[in-house]
């Protein structure tokens, strides 16, 4: 779960500075790279809790969402370092995003992996 939380932070952090450096036509791709990338270690993690540690699909769901909150929290952490060190006047700190970027990212995170999970161990040859 730790592994999948940095590479969240990872992601956002690098691909948010590959958006703010590239054109303005180049945002969007960047971000949705972003989003397929965040995708793809959703799907890795997803996996790996079904075929490698053979979790049934609410633990599996439970782990992949707590990666998510974790990864939000993170994200939310180097919004408030960026912020102390930008120096930006008269803009205050993103304080709130701590407590309500893991919520908001993993409420919806819980059900979609929650229902992979659960395709998984239906449609699977696993024994």
């Amino acid at each position: 779960m730790a592994l999948a939380a940095v590479a969240y932070v990872v992601i956002g952090i690098v691909f948010a500075a590959l958006a703010k450096s590239a054109d303005a036509n180049y945002v969007r791709l960047w971000r949705l790279a972003a989003w397929v990338a965040s995708a793809a270690v959703a799907a890795a993690h997803i996996g790996y809790q079904h075929y490698r540690l053979s979790s049934s699909p609410r633990p599996t769901a439970l782990h992949a969402a707590g990666a998510v909150a974790l990864g939000a929290f993170g994200l939310a952490l180097a919004a408030n370092v960026h912020w102390l060190f930008a120096g930006t006047p008269g803009q205050p700190a993103p304080l709130l995003a701590l407590p309500v970027w893991p919520v908001i990212t993993a409420l919806p995170a819980f059900p979609l992996a929650l229902a992979v999970a659960a395709a998984l161990a239906r449609f699977s040859r696993r024994a």
